[in-house]
């Protein structure tokens, strides 16, 4: 088989504010797989938080795309020779979306029916980035038409967190999620899941730094349930995180691909534990690849296609704030216009 990656730029359609750094843009890769006439399609998302980069990941794939082998059905013995290379998880996680990209049009089947599962999973959120609690509010009020939940960038530093929920709360009904990223001490988030347990706020992801040893008091005190994301990365992290934890944020870019994601959800269900899948900005290819495994979850949070000024490729549909993916073979997308650097 035939491994290709490339660089890829999606241009956010504003710019997307998190505690730890803002972005106008973000670099992902991109990766094809050819089998006789049929091309496998996949994306990963590196981020520096993990010591990741499009470059890296595009490099990886180019050194090491020859362990897939010539039998694209074989992906536990593909993953197994991947993960022991360490790092580059996203892109791993991009040769596993085209390896089930590529079986699906080699069956002509889509990846939801070759797994076995539903076609559509719960409501994707919608993620108002961190700004003052009125712009917060403002961003809600307009999104709440399109959308069925809300996620909640915190983590101002500012002492204005709850203030952030209490406007927006004040414009919209929905069920409202939070995500500090790793932005809080344990007094400060002690402090503040009581006033946001009042608020109706269902869950609260990555409030302390990871690691912290906090972590274990807070799942115990808290009112709000607690979902980890920096602290859960691949299956062997699963386990950990029913100490300091109700739940685990899953991500492809994070667990090396839909494999590892299927394993890591099967794990902590078995261990009690809630079920999220996120997402990073990732084109619509990218979102087609979790697309897969949100049936599996308690939550969604897949808008990182949406939140782009033009996405390349034209993947899942937005239906009713359902991410539904297209009933065609594969991931069933189709490229529109690639911006490579």
């Amino acid at each position: 088989m035939e491994v290709r990656a490339r660089i890829v730029r999606l241009h956010l359609a504003e710019t997307f504010v998190i505690s730890r750094e803002s972005a106008e843009f973000a670099d992902v890769v991109q990766v094809s797989i050819r089998h006789a006439d049929a091309v496998g399609h996949g994306e990963g998302a590196p981020i520096e938080r993990y010591g990741e980069s499009a470059a890296s990941a595009a490099e990886f794939v180019e050194e090491h795309g020859h362990l897939v082998g010539d039998d694209a059905f074989a992906v536990e013995e593909i993953g197994a020779r991947l993960a022991e290379i360490p790092g580059e998880q996203a892109a791993k996680s991009a040769l596993d979306a085209a390896l089930h990209d590529l079986q699906g049009k080699l069956l002509g089947v889509p990846v939801w029916r070759l797994l076995g599962l539903p076609r559509t999973g719960p409501p994707t959120s919608w993620t108002v980035w961190l700004g003052d609690p009125d712009d917060m509010a403002r961003r809600a009020e307009k999104a709440a038409p399109r959308f069925r939940r809300l996620k909640l960038k915190l983590g101002g530093g500012d002492g204005l967190d709850v203030e952030r929920v209490r406007a927006v709360r004040e414009m919209t009904d929905l069920p409202l999620q939070v995500d500090v990223n790793e932005w809080w001490s344990l007094d400060e988030a002690l402090e503040a899941l009581p006033e946001l347990d009042r608020l109706g706020v269902e869950y609260c992801e990555q409030p302390l730094r990871e690691g912290d040893g906090g972590g274990v008091v807070l799942r115990e005190r808290s009112p709000v349930a607690i979902y980890v994301d920096e602290d859960c990365h691949t299956l062997d992290d699963v386990a950990a995180c029913t100490e300091i934890a109700h739940g685990v944020n899953i991500k492809l870019a994070k667990s090396g691909g839909i494999r590892e994601a299927l394993r890591m959800t099967h794990a902590a269900r078995a261990l009690g534990l809630g079920v999220m899948l996120g997402c990073m900005i990732e084109s619509g290819l990218g979102i087609a690849a979790a697309c897969a495994v949100g049936p599996l979850c308690d939550h969604v949070d897949l808008d990182g296609n949406l939140l782009l000024a033009h996405d390349p490729w034209e993947g899942p549909a937005l239906i009713d704030g359902v991410q539904v993916p297209a009933d065609e073979p594969g991931l069933g997308v189709h490229e529109t216009a690639a911006h490579t650097r």
